[in-house]
């Protein structure tokens, strides 16, 4: 059995989160979260918890968080607080998934709902988020890792697979896009990771930190031999957005000195993006941009190839950026 773990804490200083130059995302641009009081909590073995709900709570985040809004976008006065925490994927959480995942493959036409389906069935890789002791049960972010052999018969993987190897159109990518979503499939991982827009960056550490111990854990915890080599990734593949300048790719020839180039809908995605393999973008359709800063970018996809061996560096930058005064 995999192993759950007890539910520890330490408190960290409160103080305020700011971006580097180089690292300007998207949920930088609409918000900031000043943390009052954050409770981390570490991912080790033992056993299982319950809030007083009685759901089974496999690790536990909770923040206390002040959220800062423009006055012309302020519907209400006062602080907003909330106790996030990680759960289990679980059936019930089908619709909240969906949602977040709505246009994960852009405006195309595929096997979403066995999407889904494929990451609540996997409960020992993967979280979603939720506001502890929440009536609604709203869903606030999932991120889990599927094998991409072991699914390749499943019609959701299938439309992935033809999906992104049609719009890859750099022929040198393509062949090893192509090599990767076939041969080497068995030890791929696609990385999927949604959220809402507005999620405070102090949970993507202890949120990817849970994410890769379960992805070790597995490997030596899974009841069969078969289901531990599923989790032997060598490389990810990951599928995300980002805005691009309408002159990005011409010298020189940005608008303003403050605007930049590419702009991440998710602080960790530039990370991601240098310690890559390859990568490649590609028009998004689902989504205007409205926002007046984003009156010069264009929605993109985003594809990127990241080696195993390169999960500890990102983990390392990703708490550095979220930790930086």
């Amino acid at each position: 059995m995999p192993r759950k773990p007890t539910r520890r804490r330490r408190s960290l200083i409160a103080r305020p989160l700011t971006f580097a130059p180089f690292s300007r995302s998207l949920a930088h641009l609409h918000s900031t979260f000043m943390p009052k009081h954050q409770m981390l909590g570490s991912k080790v073995p033992g056993s299982p918890t319950h809030n007083e709900g009685g759901a089974v709570v496999k690790k536990t985040s909770k923040e206390k968080i002040e959220q800062s809004e423009s006055s012309e976008e302020e519907e209400f006065g006062g602080e907003v607080q909330a106790d996030f925490a990680f759960f289990d994927p679980k059936p019930e959480d089908f619709h909240g998934v969906k949602i977040l995942l709505q246009s994960y493959l852009d405006n195309t036409e595929w096997d979403l709902s066995g999407f889904v389906d494929l990451i609540l069935e996997q409960t020992t890789v993967g979280t979603v988020v939720k506001i502890e002791d929440d009536e609604d049960n709203g869903l606030f972010s999932v991120v889990s890792a599927l094998n991409l052999g072991r699914y390749k018969d499943h019609k959701c993987i299938a439309d992935l697979k033809e999906y992104l190897l049609k719009l890859c159109l750099e022929k040198s990518i393509k062949g090893d896009l192509r090599v990767l979503l076939g041969e080497q499939a068995p030890n791929v991982g696609l990385l999927v990771s949604r959220r809402v827009v507005n999620l405070p960056p102090q949970l993507l550490p202890p949120l990817y930190d849970a994410l890769f111990d379960e992805i070790s854990w597995a490997t030596e915890d899974e009841p069969t031999e078969e289901l531990r080599n599923s989790f032997c990734f060598n490389s990810y593949v990951l599928v995300s957005k980002m805005y691009k300048h309408k002159n990005a790719d011409k010298k020189n020839r940005l608008s303003s000195d403050s605007e930049e180039a590419i702009i991440y809908v998710n602080p960790e995605d530039e990370i991601f993006h240098k310690l890559s393999l390859w990568s490649f973008n590609f028009p998004f359709h689902a989504e205007q941009v409205t926002a007046r800063e984003l009156k010069n970018y264009r929605p993109m996809g985003l594809v990127m190839a990241v080696e195993a061996d390169k999960i500890s560096t990102f983990r390392e930058q990703l708490r550095s950026l979220i930790d930086e005064p």
